[in-house]
C-alpha cells in the first residue's frame, strides 16, 4: 500500500512540474490580452505567479494535512475551507506581485490583472486538489478527507 501512497505522491509532483513547464500555454489558453500577456512575459511573471500559485497550493495542502492534522477538523468541509483560503491567497499575492512590478514599470492593467487572477483562481484550486491527493496518505487524522479511501 506504501508503494501506491509515494506514486500517488510523484504523479502528483509530476503534474506540477508539468504545469509548471506549460505555464504560459495553461494561462493564455483560457485568459490572453495582447499588450497585457506580453508585459507579463517580458518581466517574469509568467514565472513568478505560477510559482507562488505552486507554493501557496502545495503548502495549504501541507498545512491542512500535517500542522492541522486533527480529528477535529477531518471532515471535507473543513478540507474545503483551506481550498476557499488557497483559491484567496494565491491570486491575492500574485495580484500584489504583479500591480506592484507594473507599477514600477508605469504600466496600468488593473482590469486585465484581475482577470487574469481569476484565471489563477482555476489554477490554485485545481493545484491545491492535485496536492491534496499526493500528500493526504500519510496524514494520521485526515487521510480521509476529502473523499474517503
Amino acid at each position: 500500500m506504501k508503494q501506491q501512497h509515494l506514486i500517488y505522491l510523484i504523479a502528483g509532483i509530476v503534474v506540477t512540474v508539468l504545469f509548471y513547464i506549460f505555464r504560459i500555454n495553461a494561462y493564455e489558453s483560457i485568459y490572453s490580452v495582447a499588450g497585457y500577456s506580453d508585459q507579463l512575459y517580458n518581466l517574469g511573471l509568467y514565472d513568478m505567479i505560477p510559482l507562488i500559485t505552486i507554493v501557496v497550493a502545495w503548502a495549504m495542502a501541507a498545512i491542512y494535512y500535517f500542522a492541522i492534522n486533527s480529528v477535529r477538523f477531518d471532515r471535507w468541509y473543513h478540507w474545503l475551507v483551506m481550498l476557499a483560503l488557497t483559491v484567496m491567497l494565491a491570486p491575492i499575492a500574485g495580484y500584489m506581485v504583479n500591480s506592484s512590478i507594473f507599477d514600477e514599470n508605469g504600466l496600468s492593467y488593473v482590469a486585465e490583472s484581475l482577470t487574469f487572477e481569476l484565471v489563477n483562481m482555476m489554477w490554485a484550486a485545481l493545484l491545491f486538489i492535485v496536492a491534496s491527493f499526493s500528500m493526504r496518505w500519510w496524514s494520521t487524522n485526515c487521510r480521509h478527507t476529502p473523499i474517503p479511501q
